[in-house]
């Protein structure tokens, strides 16, 4: 692949996440993006080099925050002093890479369903969460570590969720007093 195969590549990706962003359940409208049946022949193609390029951005936060492989070695096992803060490290390694890349990762988990190598990848992926953070061991059995992975994975989407929410609530207990007292003061 040339230097400009990689720029169409990356153009091709880009727009699929300016559709996605605007589409509640982040799905691509594959047939409207202009080349994208040329350079990527699937939309599962194409889903697949968006879950790679959220794999890239996701190990660069792991590695930031929890070592390289060199430290592999390092990693706390489930009875050490230290299993808690590396599960802390993988977790907001976790959480830098879905707040820096939102739509990315919107369009990843919405369709990593959708087709069995999409899965395949994504279940990789679970099973190194759960490696990395010390929850598994790498000789676990694949299904094992990829269900600890998940697990992990919900509970970080719902400690996220229940912030949400709690922002929202506090944001709506100032605002509604403020709206109230804008009607007040605006003339009738």
């Amino acid at each position: 692949m040339g230097w400009s195969d990689f720029y169409r590549r990356r153009d091709i990706m880009n727009t699929a996440l300016a559709y996605a962003c605007h589409d509640e359940e982040a799905r691509i409208p594959f047939d409207r993006i202009d080349g994208a049946e040329e350079v990527f022949g699937t939309e599962e193609n194409l889903l697949l080099a968006l879950h790679h390029r959220w794999l890239q951005l996701l190990t660069g936060h792991l590695r930031a925050h929890t070592g390289g492989p060199e430290d592999a070695d390092d990693v706390p096992g489930e009875d050490s002093e230290d299993h808690d803060d590396h599960v802390d490290a993988v977790s907001r390694a976790w959480r830098a890479a879905v707040r820096r890349n939102p739509t990315l990762y919107a369009v990843v988990d919405a369709n990593v369903e959708r087709y069995p190598a999409l899965r395949r990848a994504h279940r990789a992926e679970l099973r190194m969460l759960a490696v990395i953070s010390g929850l598994a061991e790498p000789h676990e059995p694949q299904d094992e570590a990829a269900r600890i992975g998940g697990t992990l994975v919900a509970l970080l989407k719902q400690r996220d969720a229940l912030r949400a929410s709690s922002r929202t609530t506090t944001v709506d207990r100032w605002l509604g007093p403020l709206r109230r007292l804008s009607r007040l003061a605006s003339p009738a």
